[in-house]
């Protein structure tokens, strides 16, 4: 590939995101009292959440009702056209709707928009078109317009269906803080509490402690070896106030016996890295799990606030612990 191709559609790239970034802004601007009423309406429901949306705009609305859901307010997705045919005996009198449609035309929404209202159902709509016929219906309107989509014909649902997911996870954040959901509550809210243990568990609740992996000062490769076969992958020189000089795992033995034929005399200062990937002791598990992947890290050195060396965080523990 040339060059210039290569540009072109880094460029093409740059714009649908440029697109979408101004479309975003642009939505920011507009946010204003009928956000609130939305919010307020879904806080003081004695029932559940319904959103709904055809095509893509159901793909969101899906995702919407998931973000809810996991942030302590009931919600479920209802397809336009099976709520005709059955399934709006999920709905009740005491539940709010969410319905998103670019247009505000759909015809699948409106038979639906028919039974809600039928049975007080309040509805917030989420539409590109504040005078359309779903806005007409509406108790609450979102404008959730765009000038144009990142489509080059302007045709696929590109920065309308960014906007409406914003803007349904700006709902359910605004939501979750009305009612005070907290962090504790998200954690509960989840089979096994596996997002709890993410959200809730520190390195240092995991990390090894004891008998910490530290090199001598003069260790030659031969020493460097054998701590790394026994302290699992890593090893890690500190200087007399514990802060961490350099470090050596496996990998960075492999890529050395490839190079050199006698390691064992080698001192390990040759081979430390010395800008090693680190964890804080009082940070998420989950964060340096990802960075772990990341990096296609196995083990991590674990320091504190003041950069001394306290524990050594393996992968394979934050495995056995379920928080990756």
């Amino acid at each position: 590939m040339s060059t210039n191709d290569t540009r072109r559609i880094i460029d093409r790239g740059r714009r649908v995101l440029a697109l979408e970034r101004d479309a975003l802004a642009a939505s920011t601007d507009r946010l204003g009292e009928p956000f609130a009423r939305a919010v307020e309406l879904m806080r003081d429901a004695g029932g559940r959440v319904i959103v709904s949306g055809v095509g893509k705009s159901g793909l969101i609305a899906r995702k919407i009702a998931a973000t809810l859901t996991s942030t302590g307010t009931p919600a479920a997705f209802l397809h336009p056209s099976d709520s005709v045919h059955g399934d709006l005996g999920i709905v009740g009198a005491d539940d709010v709707a969410i319905l998103i449609s670019k247009s505000g035309e759909s015809d699948e929404l409106f038979a639906l928009v028919e039974h809600l209202k039928r049975l007080g159902v309040r509805i917030v709509a989420l539409t590109g078109a504040k005078d359309s016929g779903l806005a007409r219906h509406a108790d609450v309107t979102l404008d959730a317009s765009v000038s144009e989509e990142a489509c080059p014909h302007d045709l696929a649902p590109t920065t309308s269906t960014t906007v409406a997911l914003a803007l349904g996870d700006a709902l359910a954040v605004a939501l979750l803080e009305e009612k005070g959901f907290r962090r504790e509550d998200f954690a509960r809210l989840h089979p096994g509490g596996s997002i709890g243990r993410k959200l809730l568990t520190r390195v240092e609740e995991i990390m090894e402690r004891d008998r910490l992996p530290v090199l001598g000062g003069s260790d030659t490769m031969r020493h460097a070896i054998v701590l790394l076969a026994e302290r699992r992958g890593i090893a890690i020189k500190t200087d007399s106030s514990h802060k961490i000089v350099g470090v050596m795992t496996a990998g960075d033995l492999t890529r050395m016996m490839e190079r050199e034929a006698d390691i064992l005399a080698v001192p390990v200062d040759r081979v430390l890295n010395r800008i090693p990937k680190t964890a804080r002791h009082n940070e998420l598990a989950s964060a340096v799990v990802y960075r772990m992947e990341q990096h296609g890290i196995m083990a991590m050195p674990v320091v504190d606030d003041a950069e001394r060396l306290v524990g050594v965080i393996h992968l394979h523990d934050l495995m056995r612990a379920r928080i990756a």
